[in-house]
């Protein structure tokens, strides 16, 4: 195997983490909280810019790995995990009560694909179908945390 292709391979698996046999998701998920902090840092508009060049690349990568491993959507790949979180928590302040529940919440849309997330999964090939998928779930996670944090008067 080329470094290239291992290159590749240790990026969509996030740094191996995607290689745990035991809920590599998740611990994909878990990966993309370090990203989610240093963005809380920034300014609005720099975190929504390296979110979205973050994606970009994450489809990338996604595609590239794909076609390495010639499996459709490994479970081995885990930086749409990644993204999807940074998504999730995109603007959200950074506390463990914030985290907490856009972790839960992302995790539950992640495995039961409610609509749209299952059909972004089902009709989009590659490595946009990879990650869309869970920047769907991200988006959703992100308006509810929005209405709960409101709703309940807990923005900080």
């Amino acid at each position: 195997m080329t470094l290239r292709k291992k290159i590749i391979l240790f990026l969509s698996s996030g740094c191996w983490l995607g290689n745990v046999p035991l809920a590599p998701g998740t611990l994909g998920s878990l990966a993309g909280l370090p990203v989610c902090w240093l963005l809380s840092r920034s300014h609005l508009p720099v975190s929504v810019l390296m979110t979205v060049l973050f994606i970009a690349f994450a489809i990338w990568i996604a595609g590239q790995a794909e076609q390495i491993l010639q499996k459709k959507d490994p479970g081995a790949i885990v930086i749409d995990e990644m993204g999807g979180m940074i998504v999730s928590l995109l603007g959200i302040p950074f506390t463990i009560v914030n985290v907490g529940l856009g972790f839960a919440l992302f995790r539950v849309l992640d495995i039961t694909k409610p609509f749209p997330i299952g059909t972004i999964e089902r009709r989009l090939k590659g490595g946009t179908g990879i990650v869309l998928d869970d920047i769907a779930a991200g988006i959703m996670v992100n308006i509810s945390l929005r209405i709960l944090l409101y709703i309940f008067n807990i923005i900080h």
